[in-house]
C-alpha cells in the first residue's frame, strides 16, 4: 500500500484497469478513467521490467478505453462502474465535458461525443474536431485537455516528437505546446510553447493562472535536466529545444542562442531531473489540514533512465496568495525499494479531488485507483 502522513488513510478504491492514467470528474460526479499506454513502446518493456509487470498488463497495445466510476461522498468504493467508451479512441488522455459534449484527446486528434449528465456509456459515435501531431514511438504520446471558466476556450498541451529536435526543428510544427482552440475546433493558436512535454494541467484557485506540469529532456546525466512545476503564461517561451531552466543552453542545438536566452521564461518550481510529473490537482476541500488548502498534489511517475530512482510518489507544493510558497514535500510514497534498487510497486499518473475532499491517485503498475482521505479533525 502506498504511504500517505500520519492522519491519512488509503484505501484501494477500484483495481483491474488496464494502464489507468487521466482521471476526470465530470459534473454530477461521475469519474472518467482513460486506460491506454504508448503501442509497442520498448521504453514501457522497460519499465514493466522493472516493475515486476506480469503479461497481463498488456505493455504492448493501449486499452483505447474509457471506464466510469460512480461515486458518492464519503464511500471508499464506487457504486456502479461501465466502459463508458470502448471504440473509436486512438491512446485517449484527456477528457473534457463542456455543455452537451464529452470532449476527448486522443494522441493524434480531438474527438468529441454528446453527452448527458448522468450518461453511463457514449450514446453515439464521436466526431473529430481537430487533428493534433501524432504521439511517435517511445515519444510522448500524451495529450491533455482544460477548459477554462465559461467553457469558450479549450487548452491542448502537445509533447515534442524527440528528445531535443534532434531530427531537426522543421517535424516539431506545432509540438511542444500548448495550443488553444474554440470549442468548435476553430481559431487553433499556440498559446505558449518552448515546453518539451506538458502534461497536467490546472487553474491555480481563485486566479486565472493556468498551471501545468513539464517533462524536460533526457542524455544529459541524472541530475540534468529538471523537471518542472510553473505557471504558463499566454505567449510564453520556456527554453526547448535551444535552452533549459532558463538560461542555460543546449549546446546540442544550433540557433540564436543570445536572443532566444532573452526571452526564455525560468520555471517556477525544480520538481527533481527525471521524475516524471503527469498529472497534479490544486486543493480546494477544507478536509485536509490547513497547510494542504490551495496547494498543489503533483504525481510523479518516476525515473526510467537514472542510476538510482527518482520520482515514484506523489509531492505537494504549498501555494500562498496564487503562487508556490514552499520546498517539494513528500506526499504519498511507497512505490518502490530503496532508491538503488530497481524494484517498483507502482507508478502513480494522475490525481483528483473527489466532491467530499479526497483525493484519488492512478497507477498503472498496479492497475489501482487509490483513495486517500483524513481521518482526524482538520484545522
Amino acid at each position: 500500500m502506498p504511504i500517505a502522513p500520519k492522519g491519512f488513510r488509503v484505501t484501494k478504491f477500484a483495481d483491474g484497469f488496464n494502464n489507468p492514467r487521466r482521471l476526470y470528474q465530470t459534473p454530477n460526479g461521475d469519474i472518467l478513467v482513460a486506460e491506454a499506454n504508448s503501442n509497442h513502446s520498448t521504453m514501457e518493456k522497460i519499465l514493466g521490467t522493472l516493475a515486476g509487470a506480469s503479461k497481463s498488463n498488456n505493455l504492448n497495445k493501449s486499452a483505447d478505453r474509457i471506464s466510469l466510476l460512480r461515486y458518492y461522498n464519503g464511500l471508499d468504493k464506487p457504486t456502479l462502474r461501465s466502459y463508458f467508451l470502448e471504440s473509436g479512441l486512438n491512446q485517449p488522455f484527456g477528457m473534457l465535458v463542456i455543455g452537451k459534449f464529452l470532449y476527448v484527446a486522443n494522441t493524434d486528434s480531438l474527438v468529441r461525443f454528446p453527452y448527458e449528465e448522468g450518461d453511463t456509456k457514449a450514446r453515439t459515435v464521436g466526431t473529430k474536431i481537430l487533428d493534433l501531431p501524432a504521439g511517435k514511438p517511445n515519444r510522448h504520446w500524451v495529450r491533455n485537455i482544460i477548459g477554462n471558466a465559461d467553457g469558450s476556450k479549450i487548452y491542448i498541451s502537445v509533447g515534442s516528437g524527440s528528445n531535443a529536435a534532434e531530427n531537426g526543428i522543421e517535424n516539431e510544427l506545432l509540438r511542444a505546446t500548448i495550443l488553444e482552440i474554440n470549442p468548435d475546433g476553430s481559431n487553433l493558436r499556440v498559446f505558449a510553447s518552448g515546453l518539451r512535454n506538458t502534461n497536467g494541467m490546472d487553474w491555480a484557485p481563485g486566479s486565472r493562472n493556468l498551471y501545468a506540469v513539464v517533462n524536460e529532456r533526457d542524455e544529459l546525466g541524472d541530475e540534468l535536466v529538471p523537471d518542472y512545476f510553473t505557471r504558463v503564461v499566454e505567449n510564453g517561451f520556456y527554453g526547448w529545444p535551444y535552452m533549459y531552466w532558463g538560461q542555460n543552453a543546449n549546446v546540442r542545438v544550433k540557433g540564436p542562442v543570445l536572443l532566444i536566452a532573452a526571452r526564455t521564461i525560468v520555471p517556477d518550481v525544480n520538481l527533481g531531473s527525471h521524475h516524471a510529473p503527469l498529472g497534479f490537482a490544486f486543493y480546494t476541500s477544507n478536509k485536509f489540514p490547513k497547510k494542504y488548502h490551495g496547494g498543489a498534489f503533483i504525481a510523479e511517475h518516476g525515473s526510467w533512465n537514472r542510476k538510482d530512482l527518482a520520482g515514484y510518489r506523489v509531492s505537494f507544493v504549498a501555494f500562498s496568495e496564487g503562487k508556490p510558497s514552499g520546498p517539494v514535500e513528500d506526499f504519498l510514497v511507497g512505490f518502490h525499494a530503496k532508491i538503488d534498487q530497481k524494484k517498483v510497486y507502482g507508478r502513480p499518473v494522475d490525481v483528483l479531488q473527489t466532491r467530499d475532499g479526497a483525493l484519488l491517485v492512478s497507477d498503472d503498475v498496479t492497475n489501482t485507483i487509490w483513495r486517500i482521505s483524513h481521518s482526524e479533525k482538520t484545522d
